[in-house]
């Protein structure tokens, strides 16, 4: 990686300790991940009224604004409890390829007919599918990697700066209501680099650029049940490319193209951006 392989664990680690690469994670853990992925990442088609909780993660630009109150999932997943990356000569040494699948659940002891075989499969498939237009993929096997692909969308001479999710208060509730709070922060970036966990044995990370605009945003929500969350969201404001089926339209009630689509963040996944002096500004 080069030299910024002796950075990667304190450019990760740097806002609020965002990120634990030490430990390690276990069946459990991907099977929660997949269960989360499942719903949150492929493109299914759904009735409004019989939407399922763990979807409800989209809204639209013009519901960003202090008071606001609407449903929120947020899976409890955790940077220290998810599935750690591999050192990168032990990520590199494993074929990352579908077509290595048979030989990839030998080596972790995975029957072809179980869940963690299909999450892999899933993970293994996505991570070889073409990208939309205007759009740069990459899943990083290894922390090097993903930096690698970071630098390269943001620029090789940038430092960088990670934004996620933060739970303030200890709870074991996955959705419930939540208002916005004062203090809506737009992240200032020219760039950025989105970086979603996946279901896989050890830390996969399916990381992407879109050329189209997109908006961050760091937003301070209160639960019904006293939860505290600093949440990170990303708002695209073109979404004429996104296929028909993508799961956010199907909760929204919209058309590719005829409107913004916003998310939040579960903990575990990051948001990349160019190091600059003044990281944003409150809003609205």
């Amino acid at each position: 990686m080069g030299s910024y392989g002796s950075r990667a664990r304190e450019l990760v680690g740097t806002e609020n300790k965002l990120l634990d690469v030490s430990l390690q994670g276990g069946d459990a853990n991907l099977q929660a991940i997949s269960d989360d992925h499942q719903t949150t990442h492929k493109e299914h088609t759904h009735h409004k009224d019989h939407i399922d909780p763990s979807l409800m993660v989209f809204f639209t630009l013009k519901d960003l604004k202090v008071g606001k109150r609407m449903p929120i999932y947020f899976p409890k997943r955790y940077p220290a409890s998810s599935p750690k990356f591999w050192p990168i000569e032990e990520a590199d040494s494993v074929p990352f390829s579908l077509n290595q699948l048979p030989n990839l659940l030998k080596l972790f002891s995975f029957s072809p007919d179980s869940p963690q075989a299909k999450a892999m499969e899933d993970t293994l498939r996505e991570c070889e599918s073409k990208p939309i237009k205007g759009e740069v993929k990459f899943c990083a096997t290894s922390l090097e990697s993903m930096l690698d692909f970071t630098q390269s969308i943001l620029g090789l001479t940038s430092d960088l700066q990670v934004f996620t999710t933060s739970h303030l208060t200890k709870s074991s509730v996955t959705f419930q209501n939540y208002t916005i709070l004062e203090n809506i922060m737009e992240i200032s970036a020219p760039k950025m680099v989105a970086c979603h966990t996946m279901p896989y044995p050890y830390a996969v990370f399916y990381c992407h650029s879109q050329e189209s605009e997109n908006r961050i945003y760091r937003i301070s929500l209160a639960g019904d049940n006293g939860d505290r969350v600093d949440a990170m969201v990303v708002c695209h404001l073109d979404t004429s490319q996104w296929g028909h089926a993508h799961v956010s339209f199907q909760v929204l009630g919209v058309m590719p193209g005829a409107s913004s689509v916003c998310h939040f963040f579960p903990a575990d996944n990051l948001i990349w951006v160019p190091k600059l002096q003044a990281h944003g500004h409150s809003t609205m």
